[in-house]
Order: C-alpha cells, then sequence, then structure tokens
C-alpha cells in the first residue's frame, strides 16, 4: 500500500511541476521521503539491472555514454538526465518508472549519484552494478576530503556489488583490497600528453593505503591519475581490464581491444568516460558491435559539451564544477591546448548552497595560472563572485585589461561581441550554463 501511495504522490506532483513549468526533478520525491521515509526505495522491486555512476566528475557524461549504448542494445533505461543525482532526485526518477503494483516499468535503472547520498539510495537494497570514475577534492565544505568521501561510498556497497573502477586512481582502487565481489578496472595507457610530475600544486592522494609508503609514478595523465606502484609492497595500478590505447585528441580516437573509438570531445577525461562505458557493458555480455555502434555514432545532444555560435564566433559550452579544482583544471587545460585567439567565460552563482557562508578558498586551489596565456583576448568575469573571479586571475598574474568585470549577465553577449575576439569557450556550472544557453538560443531566435 505505500508504495501504491508513493507512485500516486510522486506522480501527481510530478504532474503539477510540468504544468506550471517546473522541472519537477526534486519536489515529487522531497514529498514522498517525507511521508515515508527513505526505506521506500527498498520496496520497490527493482529491475534485474541496477546501474550507479558515482564519483568527483565524469558522472553526467559516462551516464550518457552507458544509456546510449544500453538502448542501443535494445533496452529500456531509467535515468536522471536532470543532474539531481542525490536521494530526493533518485527518489523522484524512481518513483515516476514505479508501477502502481510496485514493479519497475523499464529493463535498466541507471542513476547518477552523489558520492555522499549513495549510501542513502541503496542503504539497504544495492545496485548491481557501481562505476566510480575518480575521487578528488570536491565541495571540501560539504565533502570534507576525498578519504571521507571514498569511506562513504565503501559503506554504501558490499560484495553482491559489482564494481567497475577506475584503476589510474589510486584511491579508488583502495577498493581492490577489501572487496571480496566481482571488479572491473579500467584505465588508460600512456600518451604523449602524460607528464612525468603531477600537474597540481596539491595532489589529493600521494601514499600507499597499505603501508603509507609514498607512491611512485612512471606517468601522470592529471591529478594523482596515472601509473603508480608502492616501492615497499604489492600495492600497484597494474593493467587494467579495459585499457584505453592510441589515444589521439586531435583525432579524437581511441582504441579498446583494438577497435577504434570515436571521442564526443578532444579532452582525456572524455576517454576515461568512453572507456568507463565500455567497461561497463562488457559486463553486462553486451556484443562488441552494438557497443562500438553506439559510441562511435553518440553525439551527445545534451548540454554537455555542445558548441553554439555568437554571430558566426563558436562557443563551447565547457561545464565546469564549482569547487572542484581538478574540474577547473581540465577545462583550464582543454582551453590552453586550443589553437587561435580565445575569449572565455568564467563565474558562478552558486557554492555549497546547503551552507549558510560560502567559502570560496577552493578558488586559491585551481591552476588558473594556465589562462596566463598570450592567445587569450578577454576573460569576462559573471556571476555573483565576480569580484572574487577577478582577485583570483589577478593573482595568477593575468593583464587588468585582459579582465572584464559583468554587473549585468543580461548584457554579456553585448560585451562579448564588442570587447573579444576568437572562440568562445565558458568555464561555468551547471545553472549558470542553462542561463547563457538560454540567452544564445533566445538571441538565435529573435
Amino acid at each position: 500500500m505505500k508504495v501504491f501511495l508513493a507512485v500516486l504522490i510522486n506522480k501527481f506532483i510530478t504532474f503539477g511541476c510540468k504544468l506550471f513549468g517546473r522541472n519537477g526533478s526534486q519536489l515529487p520525491g522531497s514529498y514522498v521521503l517525507k511521508f515515508f521515509g527513505d526505506d521506500i526505495i527498498s520496496e520497490v522491486n527493482f529491475p534485474k539491472t541496477v546501474i550507479a555512476v558515482t564519483g568527483s566528475s565524469g558522472k553526467g557524461t559516462t551516464c550518457s555514454l552507458i544509456k546510449h549504448i544500453l538502448i542501443d542494445a535494445g533496452y529500456s533505461v531509467a535515468l536522471n538526465e536532470s543532474g539531481s543525482n542525490g536521494i530526493i532526485g533518485a527518489t523522484t526518477l524512481i518513483f515516476n518508472n514505479t508501477k502502481l503494483n510496485g514493479n519497475f516499468k523499464k529493463d535498466v535503472l541507471l542513476l547518477e549519484c552523489d558520492e555522499r547520498h549513495l549510501k542513502l539510495i541503496f542503504h539497504k537494497k544495492k545496485p548491481t552494478h557501481l562505476v566510480i570514475t575518480n575521487l578528488t577534492r570536491d565541495q571540501p565544505a560539504r565533502n570534507g576530503t576525498p578519504e571521507i568521501v571514498f569511506n562513504d561510498i565503501k559503506k554504501a556497497i558490499d560484495d553482491s556489488v559489482h564494481l567497475i573502477i577506475n584503476a589510474d586512481d589510486p584511491l579508488v582502487s583502495r577498493l581492490k583490497l577489501t572487496h571480496q565481489g566481482k571488479i572491473t578496472t579500467y584505465g588508460l595507457d600512456k600518451t604523449k600528453y602524460s607528464y612525468k610530475k603531477p600537474t597540481l600544486n596539491n595532489v589529493d592522494f600521494a601514499y600507499c593505503p597499505k603501508c603509507h609508503q609514498k607512491l611512485e609514478y612512471s606517468y601522470y595523465h592529471y591529478g594523482h591519475l596515472g601509473d603508480y606502484k608502492c616501492p615497499r609492497c604489492d600495492f600497484y595500478r597494474g593493467t587494467p581490464d579495459f585499457l584505453a590505447t592510441n589515444i589521439n585528441l586531435e583525432k579524437q580516437t581511441i582504441m579498446i581491444n583494438n577497435e577504434k573509438i570515436n571521442l564526443n570531445k578532444n579532452a582525456l577525461y572524455t576517454a576515461y568516460a568512453t572507456t568507463a562505458a565500455y567497461a561497463l557493458a562488457k559486463t553486462l555480455n553486451i556484443r562488441d558491435d552494438k557497443i562500438l555502434y553506439a559510441l562511435n555514432t553518440d553525439i551527445l545532444t545534451s548540454k554537455r559539451g555542445k558548441i553554439l555560435y555568437i554571430d558566426s564566433r563558436p562557443i563551447m559550452m565547457l561545464e565546469t564544477k564549482n569547487e572542484n579544482n581538478l574540474s577547473y583544471y581540465q577545462s583550464c587545460e582543454y582551453i590552453k591546448e586550443q589553437k587561435g585567439l580565445k575569449t572565455v567565460i568564467l563565474g558562478f552563482e552558486n557554492v555549497s548552497r546547503r551552507y549558510k557562508e560560502n567559502d570560496l578558498s577552493w578558488l586559491y586551489d585551481v591552476d588558473f595560472e594556465l589562462l596566463n596565456d598570450s592567445n587569450i583576448d578577454k576573460i569576462f568575469c559573471i556571476g555573483r563572485f565576480r569580484y572574487d573571479v577577478k582577485t583570483r586571475l589577478e593573482y595568477a598574474g593575468i593583464p587588468d585589461d585582459k579582465l572584464v568585470l559583468v554587473d549585468d549577465l543580461n548584457n554579456l553577449l553585448n560585451l562579448v561581441k564588442e570587447k573579444s575576439t576568437g572562440n568562445i569557450y565558458t568555464m561555468v556550472c551547471f545553472d549558470m550554463t542553462a542561463i547563457i544557453k538560454n540567452m544564445i538560443e533566445g538571441e538565435e531566435n529573435d
């Protein structure tokens, strides 16, 4: 009876939200949890396959690729594509896809999960598969250290869960020391883009989890991700079960199992997402031809990575996760590597919205020095914290005449047209991506 009522309440509120033009990804689930508690999720008859994807970054792209593969393979899939990846968003999605008798409607439940909410969503019923992308410093005011996040993930699983983990991340690989269930690993081979030394000033994980000796690396991809080993004990990366080789970002291709696969963007983190999706698909025994067709034809029509135009100038929307220095590093590096004159739009509206105080110390963990580039014409500082962003960029040595404060966001496009040249790149979080995208599309329709 409880599930029956929960489904009715969830769908009624979802309908009301859509009627009034709201997204409806949070409100329905909040009422279900309020009335019935989080145990209500465990009373749903989940499908045979329940896939959770978690990690500090790359969750959304990985989920999009997995969904594309599954649909091409003939599965029906429920995914929280809105980005509402906490327990409230998960509850909304689950009960919108549950019948009145408690049976799940789709073949697969695929959930992008906040790392700290994984244990809340699956505190009783566990996913059949869990993909972990990476663990880095992320929203420190909320999450504390990556080790705290790791422990929360560990609490959320048991040995029945099939883990698909990034072998290049030694913190994630700690799970191999304790997990007795199935583990499938993936990673990237050494590339011409690899580094002999860390790319970040502050590495999130540097010591062996077994004996606490400092890890040695033959190469780094970025952050603490790379090929590592402990010089004292037997903790090491090893050869992943699924290894991406022949990585060519210029041609946007990689090789897995001697098969060429296209990337949707010329960025290394996209190679990780693609390899993770491939590895997950293989654990489900999906045929190679189905996987390859899906990955090689996937254009990711979602907002992530979509190119728009301002007066024939391309604008690349790089969604950059607030309070995550690695996410910002990846965007900064991507922009730096692009050829020709460039314009950057940088800023954010919200930080740790769960807290009264806005902690901006993380700005000084980000290597904004990468943007001190002669090919960058202008950087437009936008959002509520634009003055703080401008100050941080000044500390990075970027000349003041390159920095433009945008006090009125409605005037952003006009300022970009009047005061800058070159291709345009945004470094903003999800909420501001939607705002800028709507502004551009609205202008195109005028």
